[in-house]
């Protein structure tokens, strides 16, 4: 395999643009107000984005949309709360990081070695040539062998594309915690994908002698 951790580079976040910002905190004030229509607008802006996400950290449906609607709800619940220095992205996105976080450690969702081909996104146009299926076999592999805390970390950033800061803010933890967090994913990673992509054949039981 040709492909190494320096291949990766992060990418444009889906549905996330210069323009969004202002939109959000315009509808994030309306909904502190109750506003009903600003909050369906608001929805709609991040439903499949947080959906998106989720799908990368489970493959059950149901799952997903569980967490978005309890993080809209919390939206809806606080959105007064909300203190105009940081991002609305970011405010939402953390909210959704910690129900994803406490749903699937308590579920069987948070299951490792199950994801399939299609829940590798994180890596889609993230290296200089398209992946064969075989690449994408042996990078799946180590990165289902992650914990939940280094996958996260590596779809908010490879995926979602945020900076470490915007990622500590999510993830309500230092920076530090953040780059170390990084670090140890793609050290593992390093690690693990040469075995994976050379493994040593199982040596065959013998029969026992009579």
């Amino acid at each position: 395999m040709s492909l190494t951790m320096h291949s990766f580079r992060p990418q444009a976040p889906p549905g996330r643009s210069q323009d969004a910002a202002p939109a959000d905190l315009e509808l994030l004030r309306g909904v502190a107000r109750q506003d009903r229509a600003a909050f369906e607008q608001l929805y709609t802006r991040y439903h499949l984005r947080l959906t998106r996400f989720l799908m990368r950290l489970t493959d059950n449906y149901g799952t997903a949309e569980e967490v978005v609607n309890d993080t809209m709800f919390v939206v809806w619940q606080k959105a007064a709360t909300f203190r105009e220095g940081s991002a609305v992205s970011t405010w939402i996105i953390g909210i959704a990081y910690r129900r994803a976080l406490k749903t699937l450690k308590q579920g069987d969702a948070a299951r490792r070695n199950e994801l399939s081909e299609n829940e590798l996104p994180v890596f889609d146009g993230a290296f200089g040539e398209e992946m064969s299926r075989d690449q994408r076999d042996w990078v799946l592999a180590g990165f289902a062998q992650l914990s939940l805390e280094h996958r996260m970390a590596l779809l908010l950033t490879y995926y979602m594309g945020h900076s470490c800061e915007e990622i500590a803010a999510i993830a309500d933890c230092p920076v530090n915690t953040v780059k170390t967090r990084l670090f140890h994913a793609r050290a593992r990673l390093r690690t693990l994908l040469p075995t994976l992509a050379d493994p040593t054949p199982a040596t065959a039981p013998t029969e026992p002698q009579p």
